[in-house]
């Protein structure tokens, strides 16, 4: 086993292997690259020619002595004084046909339902059909409270 051991020893520092190894050089070349074509490029060149926006310059021009004309919409009211449950029910259900959101104002003594639209003739219709439930409705312009 001690003859195995020397002849593998032998074989792995062998004089041979040393004499052709060579010791490394270093080397300092520098090695310059050309520059691709790149967006960011374009900003280096730009102290050369001036300022540059990074975006579209747009001008715009407003004149402010203009009177702008503001129109509201018309909006209708359609009130309703309810005397008994009874009437209240026939005008929901009339509602519903017609397809009206309402507003149920209730004070002590009385009941009142009111409507808003912008359609006039939607509810002068609605009106004449209420009389048939012996409701009396009536339709009027809208004022805002200020």
């Amino acid at each position: 086993m001690a003859v195995f051991i020397l002849f593998f020893l032998i074989s792995i520092n062998s004089d041979e292997t040393s004499v052709a190894l060579t010791p490394l050089e270093h080397k300092s070349d520098v090695v310059v690259e050309q520059p691709q074509q790149v967006w960011l490029n374009h900003f280096s060149k730009t102290e050369k020619l001036g300022y540059f926006y990074p975006v579209n310059e747009v001008l715009i021009q407003v004149d402010l002595n203009e009177k702008i004309v503001v129109t509201k919409p018309t909006i209708y009211k359609l009130s309703a004084p309810l005397m008994d449950p009874y009437q209240l029910f026939c005008l929901k259900e009339e509602l519903k046909r017609y397809n009206l959101k309402y507003y149920l104002k209730k004070d002590k003594n009385s009941a009142e339902l009111l409507i808003y639209s912008k359609e006039r003739e939607k509810l002068n219709s609605l009106v004449e059909v209420l009389k048939n439930y012996q409701i009396s409705a009536t339709v009027g312009l809208y004022k805002e409270d200020t």
